[in-house]
């Protein structure tokens, strides 16, 4: 969250984590449980070439 210069968590996953969710940049690691306390996130093949 400090990269994106964001403090709040909600806002972070409102206007951070589900917008590039939603474009298939990332993925969650355990789609099945979204609110894992061991949820971690990794770039998708999309998001991969969009960094290059």
């Amino acid at each position: 969250m400090g990269i994106t210069g964001r403090s709040d968590r909600t806002k972070f996953r409102h206007q951070v984590l589900n917008p590039l969710l939603e474009a298939g940049l990332i993925e969650m690691t355990i789609p099945d449980k979204p609110r894992s306390s061991k949820q971690r996130y990794r770039l998708t093949e999309r998001g991969r070439r969009i960094l290059r």
